[in-house]
């Protein structure tokens, strides 16, 4: 079978019936957690069988879903989508299964039922955003995960803090949402229609004014939802807030939808941008990664530090981005698709060591009760599985051989570097630049988690919770 269309329908319908099951058994929170968590784990299995079929076979055909709605509800599944569809299929299977025991001792003092309700929505709305064939279902679904990861973040609503860091969140991706709807409608003014396969390469075709306007709009939406600086002020504040396995999700793949937002726009939109447009995604590539690990350089609390590391990857990201869009201005294809590659692997990457990291700490913070490290140590010996799982993922961030990390990091500098050799204009220098700051980013990285994992993990215990963890 190489039809991925009935396997991406099919884990839709999980998705859905997981998100059914939740709120009809919501007073048996038991059951809700099995039933929920169950059909997430089965949705998670079809998208990966679904993104695998459209990685081999890649058609780019498209697909009606059965909705009745005002506009087409169409889907595809071209390469593009079917690496993001199996980055958040590898990523959701190891949260589903994991939550079955992370929400154990829930039961009896959370509603499980709503949790499990709007953890399949937000899986739902996220498949939807990596498929979406038009602009309309794209904002659609864009708009219901915004939403359901809005209720997520505040399942503890019950603490100021939570309810602080919810708020902002949705404030500042409703504030992206309307750059990006304002982008999408300058496009369709010119396209004559909102689907995708209209807007190919039409950005370029634009006005140079309102070229640029369309790519700075785009930008700046998706760049919310990214963390991307300065408009990451809701990421630190929310990850950490959020119980871990939403922790995980939102760090390891809900970025990731501004991340493929940039990915469809830039290369697909777009052929060719102005010189400028590059050099701007890479220099905020650079200052949202150096800043980011400077932040987390700072933090004693354990799921805040990641979070902070979550935005330091995000500009590892952009970086890559950014090099391929001013690779392909300057005429080096080759170089551009080395750095395109790079920038999509260390986006599976991350979501894979980053997810670990959070599974890990949500696992070390439910058993102290606590975020502090300060409050920590010693735990590799009442938690030696958790310690050793802690320390691939730190070293896989970290960029260190032989992990993933390592790999994708590796491959942008190779670009990087070789965009110095290969171009002849002043921007020449902003290469090797961008690649002595990543460089110093990942050293920081390194020695930011020699401290996440010698504190929490190594030496004596420093309260009763660290002396009697299990």
């Amino acid at each position: 079978m190489s039809e991925p269309g009935p396997v991406l329908a099919a884990a839709l319908l999980s998705f859905l019936a997981g998100a059914i099951s939740g709120l009809s058994t919501w007073k048996r929170p038991g059951t809700a957690r099995v039933l929920a968590f169950g059909f997430a784990i089965l949705g998670s299995l079809l998208l990966a069988v679904a993104g695998g079929l459209a990685l081999a076979f890649p058609t780019g055909a498209t697909w009606s879903l059965p909705l009745v709605t005002l506009f087409a509800c169409t889907v595809r599944l071209d390469p593009l989508s079917a690496w993001f569809i199996l980055t958040l299929a590898i990523l959701a299977l190891a949260v589903s299964a994991y939550s079955f025991g992370y929400l154990r001792p829930m039961e009896r003092t959370r509603n499980l039922g709503a949790l499990g309700f709007f953890y399949n929505c937000l899986l739902l709305g996220l498949a939807l955003v990596f498929t979406a064939a038009n602009a309309f279902l794209f904002l659609s679904a864009w708009e219901v995960m915004a939403v359901t990861a809005f209720c997520l973040v505040a399942f503890e609503h019950e603490k100021e803090e939570t309810r602080r860091a919810a708020v902002v969140y949705i404030i500042m991706s409703h504030a992206g949402t309307v750059m990006i709807l304002a982008a999408f409608l300058l496009l369709a003014a010119f396209a004559g229609n909102m689907d995708f396969a209209a807007f190919h390469l039409m950005a370029s075709r634009l006005p140079p004014a309102e070229q640029g306007v369309v790519f700075l709009l785009f930008f700046v939406g998706f760049g919310v939802k990214a963390g991307i600086v300065p408009l990451h002020i809701w990421l630190p504040d929310a990850h950490p807030v959020a119980p871990s396995n939403v922790s995980a999700l939102m760090s390891g793949i809900v970025v990731k939808s501004g991340i493929y937002g940039m990915a469809r726009v830039f290369f697909d939109f777009f052929g060719p941008p102005q010189l400028w447009a590059g050099t701007i995604v890479l220099a905020v590539g650079v200052v949202t990664a150096l800043v980011g690990v400077l932040y987390a350089l700072q933090e004693h609390d354990l799921k805040r530090l990641l979070a902070y590391h979550s935005i330091e990857n995000i500009g590892i990201i952009v970086m890559g981005f950014g090099a391929a869009l001013m690779f392909r201005t300057l005429g080096h294809a080759n170089l551009a698709a080395i750095a395109l590659v790079a920038a999509l692997y260390h986006t599976v990457n991350h979501a894979i060591f980053k997810g670990l990291l959070f599974l890990a700490a949500g696992a070390v913070v439910q058993s102290m009760r606590s975020r502090n490290m300060e409050e920590m140590g010693g735990l590799i010996r009442r938690m030696p599985v958790t310690a050793f799982l802690f320390l691939i993922g730190a070293i896989a961030i970290s960029g260190l051989p032989p992990l993933n990390g390592f790999v994708s990091e590796w491959l942008t500098y190779q670009a990087l570097l070789a965009g110095f050799g290969t171009t002849n204009s002043l921007t020449r220098l902003m290469f090797p630049i961008a690649g002595s700051l990543l460089a110093l980013t990942a050293a920081l990285a390194a020695a930011c988690f020699v401290k996440a994992f010698g504190i929490p993990f190594l030496a004596l215990p420093r309260s009763d919770a660290a002396a009697n963890a299990r």
